[in-house]
């Protein structure tokens, strides 16, 4: 973004930092002066007051400050037209799902806690640089696309291009963030993707869900379906990060990611993505957790209640699980996992789609093996 008023002696990107303790504005400047232009505020005043004359590009903002705390920061910045997008992280101590969802309904884009690691807050403030940056870049293509002349067909085609493109660097932005949080399982937005392609394949070849599957864009569901797991974003690092065993409390903690991943993908949908590939990433999100017996999450749907979608990747889903290192546990094998797939059918599982995936099954692991997981 411009400076007003200021000159800032390089290209480099700008981050303002607002804490209202001298310490943690030493150590957060020292971890980011090397890499950001940074700006340093001990309250929302001072910071609002700096805003207009230096425009940042990303904010890291206090939860708790005397005066002004970040939400009502946050309340100002959003109510300008000019702040009003600028990224903004809340850094706190507090580590409850009450703050968090009020932080991220407030409008913040991530949720750091406090004592944080320089590495851990230098990636995540990449991130969120590098989809800002894509947002304006496609916001920007789609203005311009709009504007050219409805003759001139080979260039729209070829923006067109540009946008499609775009979108995809965004979604996989978006992905990188989440497996960049949830290190225990890296690859597997790339890996169920694929395992969702085998499967819709599987079903045109042998005729299974045709009239269901006619409605279906292939295309939108395999981009939509990297944000299955996006909603682990609004998850507490202490439980995405534990190497061992969640207990009962911290699995009810982390079932909240597919109501999560809606909320964002709603978001999104009022924002800038176009409303069919949004309606696919909520339907992949919501619903990969519930099981055909109804005992699944977060909404306990039964059988064909769960969307055709939903169904597909919760096969996905399992099967990379099972197949994949945990922290928590050794990889089971192909041959293993397909056994235990098996006997999910009609509990777990669509038992139609469990008969397709004994006769395909072969496919997973042939795309397992490429990808270095069994």
């Amino acid at each position: 973004m411009a400076e007003r008023g200021i000159e800032i002696s390089d290209m480099r990107k700008t981050v303002f930092l607002v804490d209202d303790e001298m310490i943690n504005l030493k150590v957060g400047k020292n971890a980011l002066s090397d890499a950001y232009n940074v700006f340093a505020s001990e309250s929302g005043e001072s910071m609002l007051e700096l805003i207009n004359n230096v425009s940042p590009d990303l904010i890291l903002l206090d939860v708790k400050m005397p005066g002004m705390d970040g939400y009502e920061v946050i309340r100002h910045l959003k109510a300008n037209k000019n702040t009003a997008d600028i990224p903004v992280i809340f850094l706190t101590s507090l580590n409850d799902e009450e703050t968090e969802i009020k932080g991220l309904s407030a409008g913040a884009v991530d949720y750091i806690i406090k004592p944080f690691s320089a590495p851990s807050l230098l990636k995540r403030i990449e991130i969120h640089l590098l989809i800002e940056s894509q947002k304006q870049k496609l916001l920007s293509q789609k203005t311009e696309l709009q504007h050219l002349n409805n003759n001139l067909h080979q260039m729209v085609e070829d923006k067109t291009q540009t946008v499609t493109e775009l979108k995809d660097a965004i979604l996989s932005t978006m992905a990188e963030l989440v497996e960049y949080r949830d290190e225990g399982t890296g690859g597997h937005i790339a890996r169920t993707q694929s395992y969702v392609e085998i499967l819709l394949r599987g079903m045109k070849e042998h005729g299974v869900y045709e009239a269901e599957l006619e409605a279906v864009d292939e295309s939108l569901a395999l981009q939509s379906c990297q944000l299955h797991d996006i909603g682990k974003i609004a998850i507490s690092d202490a439980i995405l990060l534990k190497p061992g065993k969640l207990t009962p409390e911290e699995f009810e903690k982390i079932k909240e990611h597919t109501v999560f991943g809606e909320k964002v993908i709603l978001k999104l949908k009022d924002k800038t993505i176009d409303s069919d590939f949004a309606e696919y990433a909520r339907v992949f999100a919501i619903s990969h957790h519930e099981k055909w017996n109804g005992c699944g999450y977060p909404r306990g749907l039964k059988g064909e209640e769960i969307p055709l979608l939903g169904r597909i990747m919760a096969i996905a889903d399992v099967y990379d699980a099972l197949v994949e290192l945990r922290p928590y546990k050794a990889p089971y094998t192909h041959d293993e996992a397909v056994r235990i797939i098996l006997e999910g059918k009609g509990n777990h599982f669509d038992p139609t789609l469990v008969d397709l995936f004994e006769k395909i099954n072969v496919e997973f692991e042939k795309t397992a093996r490429r990808l270095n997981v069994v």
